[in-house]
């Protein structure tokens, strides 16, 4: 089965209430989400990033990396590290979820895409909503337990509540991802 690997709105200036929480938080989540992107690019898994566009209509992934590394982001250490390479894909949201108002679904299905790896920021907001609506779309979903964070450790504990009890979607450790 094709895998994609999702990287959710880890260039992010985290310029809003609490970013420096979650920034802070995010930080290690983003060395666990390059090792993961490390293996899967050794496999031949797509890397595509869907991160939001902070409401520049008129943004690429330059456009928002730049944003992302300013000197006022709180975001630059992260959005350094994660920086995409040559060759990753780069879809740019509008709201939630990475498939509204977004050519992600027709991405997947052109890379014939049925198995999607997500991770990123917050989990549960961003992650929850994409895992959802791919859940509608047919894809299968894995979520690594230390690729996602949300901005407290109730958030972390309700997505992992969402994702493993409701909605029946496997959560384990980045390393034990078989790709």
């Amino acid at each position: 089965m094709k895998t994609a690997l999702l990287i959710l709105d880890m260039l992010n200036t985290f310029d809003f209430p609490d970013g420096k929480i979650l920034a802070r938080r995010a930080l290690p989540v983003a060395q666990n989400i390059l090792r993961l992107k490390a293996r899967c690019k050794k496999a031949g898994v797509p890397i595509i990033y869907v991160n939001d566009n902070f409401g520049m209509w008129h943004a690429d992934w330059v456009s928002i990396y730049q944003a992302c590394v300013a000197d006022r982001s709180d975001g630059k250490q992260i959005a350094r590290l994660m920086k995409p390479d040559e060759g990753d894909h780069f879809v740019l949201k509008p709201k939630h979820s990475g498939f509204y108002c977004t050519n992600l679904e027709p991405l997947l299905h052109d890379l014939h895409v049925k198995r999607l790896i997500l991770c990123g920021i917050a989990g549960d907001i961003c992650v929850l909503f994409t895992a959802h609506d791919a859940h509608m779309r047919n894809f299968d979903l894995i979520i690594p337990k230390d690729g996602v964070v949300s901005l407290t450790g109730k958030g972390d504990r309700f997505l992992i509540h969402q994702f493993e009890k409701t909605l029946k979607f496997p959560m384990t450790r980045s390393i034990r991802i078989h790709l």
